[in-house]
């Protein structure tokens, strides 16, 4: 029987002739762009025209000898960071906002924004020379257009530094990481509560000046320090919660008194409220969190972008600069260096006098600080007194100002001056009005442009020429609190103007590390050395202990230490060994007969000891709670041998046993 055979032929599918609606919109979908999508602005020639009359300006006048070469080459590179700046403004312009060119730039995945954007359409830009300075002649092209041979030279410059720094620096950013991690492994939360009833002021102008909207990223997770008169309900020592920090910012409260890292009074580690909110866990960080290695991962994995930002951008000037200073930036900071590029600032507060010098044509900046005072002269109701100046008269000092009558027959006896001044009269006597004036000069190198203008009033600290200032200086002039908000900032400037975004704690985690140690100027009655530098918790308990035997207390000046001076000037010999010169500190801990108490991580694992974070912090305090119960109960089992020792022990009776604590045990 023949099977009957299947005659259905499969028709082939019928295709729509037309798109359909759906094929349409699927093709409309991506991030893609042609080269025609790649406008150039038609109003850039006229800026580079506008660009090129401001040089030939500046050219006629350094031939006519008004400004030095120095002065010349630093205004050129302004008007053409200035042309640029403008060139890629017009780029955003002409550019449909919600095209893929300008959604790439404007959502952040283009890490310099409309940087790349500009020189693919608009003009490459100033270019950094291999030695880092920046070349006076910019790029007009773009690589839409095409560059010429000159520029395609000038590029390579900029491009193969890139790559260059790509290759070799990144193990800079391994060894910062490194020497932070050294710093703060003993950094573990290690108490709830350390009692501190200071802080740090979180304000809208420092997050303003961060380049942050607003300080809702900065107070979200941190401990409220004191209460906020505006929103009563916030409790000091409650954690801001997303909500509380919504009704700060919406209530327009410009600053906000919370823990910190850099207050924390816990002598070991540091406290759960200072610290706040563990980032990863969303709720405030456990006891045992191992915080010090967290904050040094959290700056130190960053820093390897900010040594391969150049790359992306192909060795463009930025204003600020070669954009490579960024790793260098940071690591001159943590190492509390002198700047490359030190600003001057003023030492007192005052009034900026500039003055220039025609012969030799120095600048000099001075402060003049005035003080006001007034001596008062009383004048005796019972007595007649002849008051022989006027009012506003201007005396010198040992000048007679009044005659008191004596007794009849003498001569009456003259009142003088006990400074020089102005006369001003009261009911009561005489004041002499009279000025303290002080005033400091700082001479401005050529190099440098004055950033403070004449009879300007300015504060102690504030910078009076172009560059960075010294934080040895700042700690100096304004104190702990000043270059503690200082080195956060600038940290936070570097990583910021790169588009990395870390929160403060982490940097306040290790400027605490670096503040921690004072130096002794005076012992006193203590048994610390002059320039000795010792923790500032034991300094303090050192110096409880000396006053309540009626010594004299040391007096000592804190001091900031970069991270590897601070790694090696650790309670841990075992720590410092293990991070840099091994030979000289195992040296000095014998020496000296140094005992390391096995505090923080790196010591514990070099012995092969449970290290005292997370699970093993509790593992700890059992131990330790065992030890102390032992010894009790060793002491007393003894307490009826030393009774009988002290009443007097026949011979032939048990002798006392030998105790020996732990020193665990005492603490």
């Amino acid at each position: 029987m023949n099977a009957s055979k299947n005659t259905d032929v499969p028709k082939p599918p019928t295709w729509p002739t037309k798109s359909s609606a759906l094929v349409s919109t699927a093709t409309k979908a991506g991030a893609t762009f042609a080269i025609s999508d790649v406008k150039v602005p038609s109003g850039k020639t006229e800026e580079l025209a506008k660009a090129d009359a401001k040089i030939a300006e500046l050219e006629e006048q350094f031939h006519d000898g008004l400004i030095t070469e120095n002065e010349k080459y630093q205004q050129t590179i302004s008007v053409w960071n200035e042309a640029t700046d403008n060139v890629q403004k017009m780029v955003r312009s002409v550019l449909d906002p919600f095209g893929s060119i300008y959604t790439i730039a404007e959502s952040g995945a283009t890490k310099a924004k409309f940087q790349q954007i500009r020189q693919l359409s608009g003009m490459r830009g100033l270019m950094a020379s291999p030695s880092g300075r920046i070349m006076d002649i910019p790029v007009r092209g773009n690589f839409r257009e095409g560059l010429s041979v000159l520029e395609y030279f000038i590029s390579t410059h900029g491009a193969r530094k890139g790559l260059a720094d790509t290759a070799l620096r990144t193990a800079e950013s391994g060894y910062l990481t490194r020497r932070l991690i050294d710093v703060a492994q003993d950094v573990i939360v290690t108490e709830e509560d350390c009692g501190t009833t200071e802080g740090i002021l979180i304000t809208e102008y420092d997050s303003k000046d961060m380049a942050l909207e607003n300080s809702r990223g900065r107070l979200l997770g941190r401990v409220l320090a004191e209460e906020i008169p505006e929103l009563p309900h916030l409790e000091p020592g409650e954690e801001l919660t997303d909500e509380d920090v919504n009704e700060i910012v919406s209530a327009g409260i410009k600053a906000v008194r919370v823990r910190s890292a850099l207050n924390c009074l816990a002598r070991r580690g540091i406290c759960r409220k200072c610290y706040g909110r563990d980032l990863a866990a969303n709720a405030l960080a456990r006891i045992g969190a191992a915080v010090g290695i967290v904050a040094a991962q959290s700056i130190g994995e960053p820093g390897t972008q900010l040594t391969m930002r150049t790359f992306h951008t192909g060795g463009i000037a930025g204003a600020q600069g070669d954009i490579t200073q960024g790793l260098p930036r940071v690591e001159e900071l943590f190492e509390a260096r002198v700047p490359k590029d030190k600003a001057d600032i003023s030492e007192i507060d005052g009034v900026v006098e500039i003055i220039k010098d025609e012969s030799t044509n120095v600048r000099t900046v001075r402060v003049v600080s005035t003080s006001i005072f007034f001596d008062e002269y009383p004048m005796p109701k019972d007595v007649e007194a002849k008051i022989v100046v006027n009012e506003h008269d201007r005396v010198q000092k040992d000048q007679i100002i009044a005659l008191i009558a004596g007794d009849k027959g003498s001569e009456p006896m003259p009142i003088m001056a006990r400074t020089d001044g102005e006369v001003i009269l009261n009911e009561d006597g005489i004041s002499i009005r009279f000025e303290e004036r002080e005033e400091r000069n700082y001479p401005v190198a050529a190099s440098r442009s004055i950033v403070v203008t004449d009879g300007q009033k300015i504060q102690a600290g504030t910078p009076m020429t172009s560059g960075q200032r010294d934080p040895q200086d700042v700690l100096r002039i304004q104190g702990r609190e000043a270059v503690q908000l200082y080195l956060t900032k600038e940290v936070q400037r570097v990583y910021r103007n790169t588009g990395v975004y870390i929160h403060d704690k982490h940097i306040e985690v290790i400027v605490r590390q670096m503040l921690r140690r004072i130096k002794v100027d005076e012992p006193g009655d203590t048994d610390m050395l002059p320039n000795d530098l010792v923790d500032r918790f034991l300094y303090a308990d050192t110096n409880a202990h000396v006053l309540a035997e009626g010594g004299e207390p040391a007096k000592a000046s804190t001091v900031l230490l970069g991270v590897t001076k601070a790694s090696l000037n650790t309670d841990s010999f075992l720590a410092a060994a293990s991070f840099q010169e091994t030979t000289r500190v195992l040296t000095e801990a014998a020496i000296e007969a140094q005992t390391d108490h096995l505090i923080g991580l790196k010591e514990n694992v070099i012995i092969g000891k449970l290290i005292p974070a997370g699970s093993g912090i509790a593992q700890r305090r059992r131990d330790q709670i065992a030890r102390q119960q032992a010894a009790a109960a060793r002491v007393a089992a003894a307490a009826p041998v030393v009774a009988g020792a002290i009443a007097g022990t026949p011979v032939g009776a048990s002798a006392p046993l030998g105790l020996t604590l732990d020193t665990e045990d005492n603490q």
